[in-house]
């Protein structure tokens, strides 16, 4: 149906809707014939796919083809092992392939889009899949167009069409329908589509088509889904394995080529060699980095902080700038008139009487006013909620007074003009209502209102409505002024006419700082990151809020817009670590500050709620959105969105990719000191001219036991408050480090050492069965209890041995099948394991506690050696105040 062809009129009549909008009841109706309004998208692989891929490596067909030559030669137990872990670590793996999607899908659900809609004669909002064809959406600058629609009523309404047409100049759309046929998607004037936003005005439309059978539906069916791509650090960690394997697979030939002169059976030293890749190799690294952070972000959603692409989990734990946005962010975001100006006086909203100066500036605020305030619902603007709010004290009615006056033009809010028209009907006549900044509106109004009539505005009351703006703005007021004048033509108004303005007050309201604001900018000063304020608003009111929560001390810390225009990107460059307070501020002066911020190898978050926030917000590291102010535009170009508006969230957030980071890091290390322990284990044995300590189904049952469960585990420690006491990590440290492989290096030599030993011990037994077993056994628990060392870098008596729950069950699971396997007689023979006696897993069991045991009281000194050198600061801090 060519719906651009037809009227609106005759398009409500088509789509049988009408202006009251759409019933629920005939809203499911409709819904069971179209479905719900979403994109097609590929099905994920099937559990039995997930399941038959990991049977896909090179590493593991070489298992099964050793365990099926096994069989041929008769060693059926053997054969019986192998097939037994690779299934199991099949099964596992494909767990945790599912778990990590299911996490990232349902954080995908709780940043979904939202649309306002009219049901059953009310405005609501409502999830976008759940729109219907025929539903009536009502479109602001800022929201995204998740349908198809026909518009029906535009007011200077600009859509942006770039991801359909390719071109970034905005549209204007209109309602006249086109008498053309077969007009291309960019001269569709009067239609909007599904996968656009809005760039400016308002409008409304009706949706005429969704999900699939939208413009950007049909161009999604004839697409592939791309697949997702892998974060930088499991790019590096890919690359690391990648290394590391193919050093491991020289080792194992080595050792295999060993074997071959030690007349050792070719299929025997090519088990074991297999075995032993199989063991070494970290194949789990990547998988169990996807786990964390998809465990992380989950985490963090509850926390009231959606992260919509994971390796902005990275980057977070590397931040040392915050630009934040003052309004809602670190205020609460609840407007509440505080003063009104008029007739030269400042009067307190609460004491306002019901003179008709006061009344009228009342009722024009209601008037030049997008906000519906219904009950507890409240749709729009926070300062235009308050001035309705105001409205309702003073009993002027916001639906009354509208209906009286209805509106007949306007001139929707510009963040460049910093204004705000309407064109209403008003006694007998039509008035052009404009507010906007002081600043602004004074320029432009020539005479004032007072109680003696209209009279010419002259330089000195001009000054005084500057002074007292002024001093309003120092207690931390946001001050609103407006002003009106006759309008006579009967055509939509243009800029140039909001000039020669009648001056009629001031309204100024308060956005106190939130109670948690001053202790959230606190701990970001610990932390080593600079918070910076970034705000619309007035120099003076910045600095007043500024200064209450902590983020500067005096003005010489701030500047403002005008300021910044006249500094080249070199001058901006050099003082941007000066300031942390910017007003008056453009989207375009946000990107400069967000990159002068990166030249000097910062590594920036960015709030912003706007359309025009979208730039600054994707060209920053971490671009961060609000949940609730924010417009579609911003979220879409966020890779987080706070759910509470809260700067503090932000705060928690860096904290929480502090702890991710970290965490992954504490796995990773267990992974490679574990498997570094069996490597050297090998080959000492090897060089020593010892048989092998391990059999070839010891190393599977130590890759399938001690690996992934206890590095999942270490992944989710809980947070730790000091971890917001250092600095940031930089960007271009890496997480493999000379630091990170002496550590590696120092505990695998460590847990190798016990091994070895164990091994002695048993092979002085007169049984090269006993060694092998009692190796097998200490190299199992050894790091299984390693898992403990492995928590944090403090002492696990300083982090709580029990408060990591997960990291004790991993370990009980884990020693509870190594028991087992050493005791239950057909599992024996199938483990090649030998009957221990009880001196021999005593032996075993304090060998295993060895590495544990070193690495805890080497923490223990460190961590009193910390503590000491903690209070000498205090000390020599408070001689230097006394």
């Amino acid at each position: 149906m060519k719906f651009y062809r037809k009227s609106s009129e005759e398009v409500m009549e088509i789509l049988d809707v009408s202006i009251d909008g759409l019933s629920e009841q005939e809203v499911q109706k409709r819904r069971l014939e179209h479905g719900y309004n979403k994109l097609d998208e590929a099905k994920g692989d099937t559990p039995i796919k997930v399941f038959m891929d990991q049977f896909k490596d090179f590493l593991v067909i070489m298992l099964i083809l050793a365990a099926i030559i096994s069989a041929a030669l008769g060693k059926y137990e053997s054969t019986i092992v192998v097939i037994f872990v690779v299934v199991l670590n099949a099964i596992l793996g494909t767990v945790q392939h599912i778990k990590a999607n299911n996490s990232i899908n349902s954080l995908k659900a709780l940043s979904s889009p939202v649309s306002k809609v009219l049901r059953d004669k009310m405005k609501k909002e409502i999830p976008s899949n759940e729109l219907v064809v025929g539903d009536i959406i009502f479109f602001d600058a800022g929201d995204y167009i998740s349908a198809d629609a026909r518009v029906i009523e535009a007011h200077s309404f600009q859509v942006n069409e770039s991801s359909l047409t390719g071109e970034s100049e905005s549209v204007t759309k209109e309602i006249e329908a086109i008498s053309q046929d077969d007009v291309s998607i960019g001269d569709m004037k009067n239609m909007v589509f599904s996968g656009s936003y809005v760039t400016y005005g308002r409008g409304v439309a009706v949706v005429t088509d969704i999900g699939m059978k939208t413009e950007i539906g049909k161009i999604a069916s004839m697409l592939e889904n791309a697949k997702a791509r892998k974060t930088p650090l499991q790019e590096t960690l890919d690359n690391f394995g990648k290394n590391l394997s193919i050093a491991i697979l020289i080792i194992s030939g080595i050792i295999f080529i060993i074997d071959i002169l030690r007349d050792k059976a070719i299929i025997d030293s090519f088990m074991f060699a297999v075995a032993l890749a199989v063991a070494a190799i970290p194949e789990a690294l990547s998988s169990i980095v996807t786990i964390v952070l998809a465990f992380g972000t989950q985490k963090m959603s509850k926390s009231n902080a959606i992260v919509k692409k994971l390796n902005a989990v990275e980057s977070l734990g590397s931040i040392s700038v915050i630009c934040s946005d003052k309004t809602g962010t670190l205020t609460q975001n609840k407007m509440k008139v505080q003063k009104l100006w008029v007739d030269n006086n400042i009067v307190d909203s609460d004491e306002a009487t019901d003179q008709s100066l006061i009344n009228k500036l009342i009722q024009f605020s209601v008037l030049c006013n997008d906000a519906i305030v219904s009950g507890d619902s409240n749709i729009g603007d926070p300062t235009e909620i308050a001035l309705v709010n105001l409205g309702n004290e003073h009993n002027i009615n916001e639906q009354v007074t509208r209906n009286a006056h209805p509106r007949i033009f306007e001139l929707p809010f510009d963040s460049d003009r910093k204004m705000m028209s309407t064109v209403n009907a008003y006694e007998n006549s039509n008035l052009m209502i404009t507010k906007g900044a002081v600043d602004t509106i004074i320029n432009k109004t020539h005479k004032i209102l007072t109680s003696n009539g209209v009279e010419i505005l002259n330089d000195e009351v001009k000054a005084k409505i500057k002074h007292d703006n002024n001093s309003l703005a120092k207690n931390g007021l946001r001050v609103l002024a407006f002003a009106y004048k006759e309008y006579k033509n009967e055509s939509r108004p243009k800029l140039e006419d909001e000039d020669e303005l009648i001056f009629m007050g001031m309204i100024a309201m308060m956005d106190p700082p939130r109670p948690e604001s001053k202790k959230a900018v606190a701990d970001c000063i610990l932390a080593g990151i600079k918070p910076v304020m970034i705000t619309g608003d007035h120099k003076i009111t910045a600095i007043a809020i500024a200064k209450q929560i902590g983020i500067i001390k005096d003005e010489t810390e701030a500047l403002e817009g005008h300021e910044i225009e006249k500094l080249t990107d070199d001058e901006l460059y050099n003082i941007v670590e000066n300031i942390s307070v910017y007003a008056r501020v453009s989207p375009e002066h946000k990107i400069r500050i967000v990159r002068a911020w990166q030249k000097k190898s910062m590594v920036v978050a960015m709030t912003g709620d706007g359309v025009n926030d979208a730039p600054a917000l994707k060209q920053a590291d971490v671009g961060v959105a609000m949940g609730i102010t924010g417009t579609e535009v911003s979220k879409e170009a966020a890779s987080m969105v706070l759910t509470d508006d809260n700067f503090a969230t932000i705060v928690k957030a860096i904290s929480s990719g502090r702890s991710i980071y970290v965490n992954i890091k504490n796995s990773i290390k267990f992974l490679l000191s574990g498997n570094a322990a069996g490597i050297f284990s090998v080959i000492f044995a090897s060089v020593a001219g010892l048989a092998a300590p391990f059999a070839p189904v010891h190393l599977l049952f130590i890759n399938l036991l001690t690996d992934s469960l206890p590095a999942i585990a270490i992944g989710l420690e809980p947070h730790d408050e000091s971890i917001m006491k250092e600095k940031p990590r930089k960007r271009t440290d890496s997480i493999i480090n000379k630091e990170f492989i002496k550590q590696v290096s120092t505990k695998g030599a460590l847990i190798a050492l016990v091994t070895m030993i164990a091994y002695y011990i048993g092979f002085s037994s007169g049984s090269h069965l006993v060694g092998s077993t009692m190796a097998f056994a200490t190299l199992c628990l050894s790091r299984l209890f390693h898992s403990l060392n492995c928590r944090s870098k403090a002492s696990v008596f300083k982090i709580g041995v029990l408060s990591n729950i997960y990291v004790i069950l991993s370990i009980i699971v884990g020693s509870l099948m190594l028991l087992f396997v050493m005791n239950y007689p057909p599992l024996m023979t199938m483990f090649e394991v030998s009957k221990l006696d009880i001196s021999q897993h005593l032996s075993v069991i304090g060998l295993s506690l060895i590495p544990l045991v070193a690495v805890q009281i080497y923490k223990l000194i460190k961590d009193n050696n910390s503590t000491s050198h903690e209070q000498i600061d205090k000390v020599n801090h408070l001689s230097d105040v006394a």
